[in-house]
């Protein structure tokens, strides 16, 4: 910009200007970092003494994006705040030419060319959600801490790695496939919380038979082929018991913490306890068991359905053959509301707004939540958490 400027053009690179802090929100860039504002045009209003018009072109990655209109409120926003003239915006949305949205996933395959989670330095805690058998409500916990994350503010990412019987698209209510950017998958987005899942390809009705080094490869692709940004917090879902996935997520994240999810009786915390063994064979830490359907409230009274005591007994027999603490997090209680909402599609701690629930059961989900983002790793007294 010049002192020889008109108005218009001074407007022109100012409004520029404010674009620069429009972010995309799969991306996470600002929109003009990534080359989707080719143009903005100021003319004198026709409408409005002393106003102006604001065309701003917009080309987005992928024709018919499906946060276009996200984006395009963003960028009124920024147009309309500008202070000391009155800006009216015209947005005018296209799409990329191919050549141009090669060369932007070049770039960011380039950034990125592998596991972004396992660099030091990452500030992304990791989550490895197990149960020792099924029927545990495992998924749910997942859903329900991962959407709790997500409200309290944290970029919140999820993985359904339960390759043989994902959950999750249908409790988040997600009946869309990732957009695919030239070979970049971009996670879908439900409730404020990032997410992949091999149903959002395969479809419900049909099976996975993926053993061995498929299901590796799976597990490799949901990180690295994925953008997933910088997230706060990556929760993964794993499938029940010690099988390949287990194994295969402490070699690509060796800094993801494991927590167990049992039930209260015998049957289930006796199987949970060599979930958590696990971590005898690989290099992963154990941080807490969690225990599901804990109690039901009926009539003032607190009814021990399962039994009681089985999420202790996973705590203690962990703490003692994995030698450092495994404390019990979290006892949930076995709340229909969880089930009906949960199939409905929205995780049962939230409101219809996105918002936590003022109840108990968000509560122990949001104590939870905060638990294992601020409490120490166990295993090393010394070690501290990211804030």
């Amino acid at each position: 910009m010049t002192d020889n400027d008109t108005i218009e053009q001074r407007i022109e690179h100012e409004v520029y200007d404010r674009l620069c802090h429009v972010i995309d929100p799969e991306l996470g860039r600002s929109v003009t970092d990534l080359g989707m504002i080719p143009e903005v045009r100021v003319s004198p209003s026709d409408e409005t003494d002393n106003g102006y018009e604001v065309t701003v072109h917009v080309e987005l990655t992928v024709p018919g994006c499906p946060l276009s209109k996200t984006i395009s409120t963003r960028i009124q926003e920024a147009v309309r705040s500008y202070p000391g003239s009155a800006l009216t915006p015209r947005i005018e949305i296209g799409a990329m030419s191919s050549e141009k949205l090669k060369r932007l996933v070049g770039e960011l395959k380039a950034e990125r060319r592998e596991n972004p989670f396992n660099k030091p330095g990452t500030k992304t805690r990791i989550f490895a959600i197990a149960s020792g058998k099924g029927g545990v409500g495992k998924s749910s916990v997942t859903a329900n801490l991962a959407a709790t994350f997500s409200a309290l503010g944290y970029d919140t990412a999820v993985i359904d790695a339960d390759i043989y019987g994902f959950s999750l698209p249908a409790l988040f209510g997600i009946n869309t496939r990732p957009t695919d950017l030239n070979g970049m998958l971009m996670p879908v987005v439900a409730w404020g919380v990032k997410m992949i899942s091999i149903g959002m390809f395969a479809g419900s009705d049909r099976a996975i038979l993926w053993r061995g080094p498929r299901l590796q490869r799976s597990l490799e692709q949901f990180l690295a082929d994925v953008w997933w940004g910088s997230p706060d917090v990556l929760l993964l879902d794993l499938a029940p018991g010690t099988g390949d996935m287990a194994i295969s997520v402490a070699q690509a994240l060796p800094n993801a913490e494991l927590v167990i999810v049992t039930t209260p009786q015998p049957s289930a915390s006796d199987v949970a306890v060599r979930s958590g063994l696990v971590a005898l064979q690989v290099p992963m830490n154990v941080r807490g068991v969690v225990e599901n359907m804990s109690y039901y409230d009926y009539n003032n009274e607190r009814l021990r359905i399962f039994g009681e005591g089985g999420g202790q007994r996973v705590a203690d027999q962990l703490t003692e053959a994995l030698g450092f603490d495994v404390p019990l997090l979290a006892q949930l209680p076995l709340q229909p509301e969880i089930r009906e909402i949960g199939e409905s599609g929205r995780p049962a701690v939230l409101t219809r707004d996105g918002k936590l629930e003022a109840n108990s059961l968000a509560d122990s989900f949001k104590t939870l939540a905060l638990d294992l983002m601020y409490n120490q790793d166990r295993r090393n007294p010394k070690s501290t958490v990211a804030n």
